[in-house]
């Protein structure tokens, strides 16, 4: 049986030399020397007692036991055994032993992460509340101009998130000017005066446009009249709330049920939320923490109803409550399916820990006509 019967050919160091010739240490050749029984007598090599490198490791070096019989003039009565490939030649880790109970390093419990800087969000808030109030109960002029400089911040975030992600020009002069002017007419003419403005604003917007190609027109001035509407003509809601006798205690009512709506949803949310309200939207939103904003609401409007405005009641306060805990969380949704639409996750930076304007405004905007609506039928609008 020739070589190549073990599958590999013969190399240096095999056991005995190829048949060519007779063999070093032999019978000599003679009468009775027969070449046939020389080959079968060739003297059995020397086999050291131990592996070179010990038992079954040998199947993991690069001299591995051949499948053939041991020793060259042998013949196999039987195939070799099929030898199941080592777990080096596998690739497969060696397996650790498990661990004593006492030898584990206790995993420490994962901590939530409230996905923003707590300090930076309290603090700025603070401070905007500082300002609110400041203007709110000196001057109510002056917290007019707080929400035009707010509107026109608003307005130059959304638009620059617009051409940046959309390449979308909505022409923010026009919008600035006739959104600070839309907010000034609901302070000094009411609604009336608020729906002038937000036309001409639009036809500002449509007019600005043509001076550049037509090219984009339709998307571009599209764009400028829902931003026309979406900021500084849903900010008129506030504006239009200072005119009361109560004014400025409505405004302070509007905007604690909405911090508070916002902080209920958050801390509930954050410490037992599950259930996903509205995953592709916003997957951070749970419908435990849509839970916690309705108590927190609820409770916050029937204190206020009861305590700040003239001639309110507490149960008038709830269903305010529960009115502002639904438009604070639609308008907050809103926003984020613009986000997502630009694939961004916060439309500034100007306010660490919360993001930009709009990014407050979120909720702020859409709960403003709700709530003044609900203040002019449950107490009226002097």
């Amino acid at each position: 049986m020739n070589d190549s019967s073990w599958g590999a050919p013969p190399q240096a160091g095999y056991w005995g030399p190829p048949d060519q010739g007779p063999v070093q240490g032999a019978a000599p050749a003679g009468p009775a020397y027969d070449a046939h029984n020389a080959q079968q007598t060739r003297p059995m090599p020397i086999v050291p007692d131990e592996p070179a490198h010990g038992g079954d490791q040998d199947d993991d070096r690069g001299a591995a036991r051949t499948g053939g019989p041991l020793f060259r003039d042998e013949t196999p009565s039987t195939p070799p055994p099929h030898r199941a490939p080592s777990r080096h030649q596998r690739n497969e880790p060696k397996p650790q032993e498990p661990m004593s109970s006492a030898s584990q390093p206790a995993s420490a419990p994962q901590k939530k992460n409230a996905g923003r800087d707590l300090g930076a969000a309290i603090g700025v808030g603070v401070g905007l509340g500082a300002v609110i109030v400041a203007s709110l109960f000196v001057v109510k002029a002056a917290f007019v101009g707080v929400i035009a400089v707010a509107v026109v911040v608003g307005l130059w975030e959304l638009t620059s998130r617009l051409q940046e992600r959309k390449g979308i020009k909505a022409p923010l002069v026009p919008l600035a000017l006739g959104g600070a002017a839309m907010v000034v007419a609901g302070y000094v003419r009411g609604a009336e005066g608020a729906w002038v403005a937000m036309a001409l604003t639009a036809l500002a917007v449509l007019v600005w446009r043509m001076t550049e190609p037509p090219e984009g027109y339709l998307k571009d001035v599209t764009a400028g009249v829902f931003a026309a509407f979406y900021i500084p003509f849903l900010a008129t809601f506030v504006a239009m709330m200072l005119t009361a006798d109560d004014g400025a205690r409505r405004v302070v009512t509007f905007l604690l049920l909405a911090v508070v709506s916002d902080t209920g949803a958050y801390a509930v949310g954050w410490r037992f939320g599950k259930h996903k309200l509205a995953p592709r939207i916003s997957p951070g939103k749970t419908r435990e923490g849509l839970l916690g904003a309705v108590a927190f609401a609820m409770a916050a409007g029937a204190l206020c109803m009861q305590f700040l405005i003239d001639e309110g009641a507490w149960w008038q306060g709830l269903l305010l409550g529960l009115a502002v805990a639904a438009s604070a969380t639609l308008g907050d949704l809103g926003e984020s399916m613009i986000k997502r639409d630009l694939g961004i996750k916060d439309m500034g930076t100007l306010l660490p820990g919360h993001g930009g304007i709009m990014d407050r405004l979120d909720s702020l905007l859409p709960t403003a006509p709700v709530v003044w609506l609900l203040m002019v039928v449950f107490v009226g609008s002097a």
